[in-house]
């Protein structure tokens, strides 16, 4: 008998000790994620808390996959195949504009960057001194470049004439601009000026006109999430968010370690190029004045309405926009959680 109830104890342990270990694996909610562009510098700010274990920490399963434009990564959330991405906020405006009637409209719950990455780049040797200067050149970019899409926007802001618009493929953007077949390109600068450095380029060698800095304060990519997977997970997003803000924290502070993370995901990165590409990025686009202004992660409802009617105008949308039903802050952490800035150091040239 006494080794009938042994036996019995034996099991009973190793059936709790199994579940002890399975339950948390069970409780996690799985979040797939889709990054708007590959697996580059920027990607460190959500492959760390992956890494690092902050989203597990919060009971979530998060996998992040690359992406090819922001425009394919608000369809792919808005189609149900991604619960939550990351997608520039002029695509996600122009999804909910042409596409009054979908069911699973995306929204953004977290700005990332602050201010948009885009702009226009050219040789110096061109003579191009500023955006009056562009005025009937030929400017290179592929058809959905989000630099291309919103330079109405600049070309308002800043006096600039029709221009000759000549279009590509990503892959062949800054090889035409190197070899003369354009006068300028458009693009994100972090991507653009490190592609043209490995074309032979060198960076004093290449004139950026900033958006930001010409009078442009677009807001650029943001957090996104499916319509639907917000109402069965909010507690979910919530939780995504807070890991991401710590994770964003640890990326500013030491992104070299950030990138060593990148490798690890995309073992042929440079590593170096990496590194110099998204502490270009925290420089120009996340730790910036605007950003320190409205806080990291939030928006301003006045430029988040102008927004929306310069891009309606510059993407000749099918209706307005809403800046209500694209944006919606509710989830985000408070506001000493989101405090990413004492990390931030400056960037290495």
């Amino acid at each position: 008998m006494a080794r009938f109830f042994s036996r019995r104890l034996a099991l009973g342990t190793a059936v709790a000790a199994t579940l002890a270990t399975a339950l948390p694996v069970q409780a996690q909610t799985p979040v797939k994620f889709q990054l708007d562009w590959r697996f580059e510098g920027p990607s460190a700010f959500f492959l760390h808390p992956v890494a690092k274990g902050l989203f597990a920490a919060e009971k979530l399963n998060v996998t992040v996959d690359a992406g090819n434009g922001s425009a394919n990564a608000v369809n792919r959330v808005a189609s149900g195949t991604y619960d939550m991405g990351f997608a520039d906020l002029a695509a996600l405006m122009e999804f909910h504009a042409n596409n009054p009637a979908a069911p699973n409209k995306p929204v953004a719950v977290m700005m990332v960057y602050n201010n948009t990455p885009a702009a226009v780049l050219s040789l110096k040797k061109t003579g191009l001194k500023g955006p009056a200067d562009l005025t009937g050149k030929k400017l290179g970019a592929p058809v959905f470049d989000a630099g291309r899409r919103a330079f109405p926007v600049f070309a308002k802001a800043n006096g600039v004439g029709a221009v000759n618009w000549i279009s590509m493929e990503p892959a062949l953007r800054e090889t035409m601009l190197a070899r003369g077949d354009v006068d300028a390109i458009t693009g994100f600068s972090f991507t653009s000026l490190l592609s043209l450095e490995a074309r032979g380029v060198k960076a004093e060698d290449v004139a950026v006109m900033a958006y930001p800095q010409f009078g442009v304060k677009l807001y650029g990519n943001a957090i996104i999430v499916g319509e639907d997977y917000l109402k069965k997970n909010p507690e979910a997003v919530k939780a995504f968010l807070r890991a991401f803000a710590k994770g964003a924290k640890a990326v500013i502070a030491d992104p070299k370690a950030a990138v060593a993370l990148v490798k690890e995901r995309d073992g042929i990165a440079n590593a170096e190029l990496e590194e110099r590409r998204l502490r270009m990025a925290i420089e120009s686009s996340i730790a910036t004045a605007d950003a320190r202004a409205e806080g990291f992660g939030d928006v301003k409802p006045p430029r988040l309405a102008l927004m929306a009617s310069q891009v309606a105008d510059a993407y000749a949308t099918k209706g307005r926009i809403n800046p209500d039903a694209v944006w919606n802050g509710s989830y985000l952490p408070p506001a000493a959680e989101r405090d990413i800035f004492a990390a931030a150091k400056p960037a290495k040239k």
